[in-house]
């Protein structure tokens, strides 16, 4: 045989088809930016108004009585419209657009779409502990299955591939985070590189969304940090320490929230559909409590890692007694919201136990003067990437997501160490991707026709 050319070694030019898909994901990104921001907006701008009403019925008790009626209400309106499409619009909707993915099941991307869209909306602005990236994840799904099917005419594998690529622009359009919407996609979705094609495309979809959130909102990242302290190579025991408890916690989360299904089963005297009653009236209580804790909650870890909130852990060991509850209230509400039928994500919650768990172990060790106060926002960023690691099942994601959060690549290297500890703990005690065993949960539901109902909308 004799030495190839650079003609026959290369690929003949222009019969590549991954420009094309490239573009395809180009406008999957682009629509799902524009769809994605205005959600994001919206919660956003609805958030805002509660740190105003809640202390205004804090001052004025009798408008508690109106809050609630508005309450039920709402919730009457929610249960109408996600009732025909309730197992597909329930939850976050990636272990729905998972199954879709695999073939287990077909989905209607328009009516999936905007009772996602409003559903998410309803359940999330009240202030319930649901995040906003499930949902923008599902939708971005959708748009690309639309396109897929309205547009390009696609087979098969042509709507996968333009899944995939909704599925990474939800992601990066919700957190503006291109990187980390392509790497879920590859850890969590395909679970691994099927092809140059799906992930280029897909990549290409993320910073079309991400361009497009950055018009909306501008270049900060969405939890921009600044934290200069480096903690000493002496001290990375106290990352073992945190990683093992987050570990821990993190396998305590997985099995919780595969039994919420079980468990709100008992609740049969109210309709499926509406069993956010639940959680909206119950909300109302935390939020005249501590406004600041509803929601996914973005504000709250800010808060939480504020330098005068920082001073206060610190100096005053009762304090500690007080993230404690923080973190008790943030984890059974958690599950509460969101075992409720309701539209709405996991992730931020995820992130926001994270960042509370390690602002809970930061008190305590700066207490015991075994950590010094300048680490706190360390180790809270730390906890963050390794709990959502750990439950996710998805360690890059995880490290590539906060560092993309906070604006910043420093201290890589004990984001890893607490990250890869927390993984490892609950990988060894049986745990799965969260994702992969909340679809198989919700699939084995089907194998009851009662249930399966669900599908066709008949009976909630």
């Amino acid at each position: 045989m004799g030495k190839l050319s650079v003609t026959e070694i290369l690929h003949k030019p222009f019969t590549s088809r991954n420009l094309l898909y490239v573009f395809k994901g180009i406008l999957v990104g682009l629509v799902t930016g524009v769809v994605v921001s205005i959600f994001r907006l919206i919660i956003d701008k609805t958030m805002k108004g509660l740190y105003f009403i809640y202390p205004y019925m804090v001052a004025h008790p009798k408008t508690i009585i109106l809050y609630v009626i508005a309450t039920i209400i709402l919730c009457i309106v929610l249960g109408f419209i996600i009732r025909p499409q309730l197992f597909y619009v329930k939850g976050s909707g990636v272990p729905q657009i998972e199954a879709v993915m695999d073939g287990q099941l077909e989905m209607h991307w328009w009516a999936a779409l905007w009772r996602k869209f409003v559903g998410g909306l309803l359940a999330i602005c009240p202030g319930l502990f649901l995040g906003r990236e499930g949902p923008c994840i599902q939708m971005g799904a959708c748009i690309g299955q639309g396109f897929s099917e309205e547009i390009f005419h696609g087979d098969k594998q042509d709507r996968n591939i333009m899944l995939a690529c909704g599925i990474a622009a939800g992601l990066s359009a919700a957190f503006s985070a291109p990187l980390a919407g392509a790497l879920f996609l590859v850890e969590e979705i395909t679970l691994g590189f099927a092809s140059a094609t799906v992930w280029l495309a897909a990549l290409a979809a993320a910073v079309a969304s991400d361009l497009v959130t950055l018009l909306f909102f501008g270049l900060t990242p969405s939890l921009h940090f600044i934290y200069d302290y480096s903690v000493p190579v002496k001290d990375y025991w106290q990352l073992i320490i945190l990683g093992i408890i987050l570990g821990l916690f993190g396998n305590l989360y997985q099995r919780v929230i595969l039994s919420l299904p079980k468990w709100y089963g008992k609740l049969t005297i109210i309709p499926k559909a509406w069993h956010s009653i639940v959680p909206l009236l119950l909300v109302i209580p935390i939020g005249l409590y501590y406004v600041k804790i509803l929601g996914g909650s973005h504000d709250f870890i800010l808060d939480l890692t504020s330098p005068h909130f920082i001073n206060y852990l610190s100096n005053h060991l009762p304090a500690i007694g007080f993230v404690a509850l923080l973190l008790l209230i943030r984890f059974v509400f958690s599950m509460v919201s969101y075992g409720a039928s309701t539209p709405g994500g996991i992730f931020m919650p995820i992130l926001v136990l994270g960042a509370t768990s390690g602002a809970l172990y930061a008190s305590i060790m700066i207490h015991a003067g075994l950590l010094a106060k300048g680490y706190f926002l360390n180790i809270v960023i730390y906890a963050m990437a390794a709990y959502f690691g750990a439950i996710e099942k998805a360690p890059f994601t995880a490290v590539v997501l906060i560092s993309e959060m906070v604006g910043s690549i420093k201290h890589m290297m004990p984001l890893l160490v607490v990250t890869l500890i927390a993984y490892v703990i609950n990988d060894w005690l049986g745990g799965r991707p969260i994702y992969a065993a909340l679809k198989d949960e919700m699939m084995s539901s089907l194998d009851n026709p009662r249930k399966s109902a669900e599908l066709t909308g008949l009976r909630s």
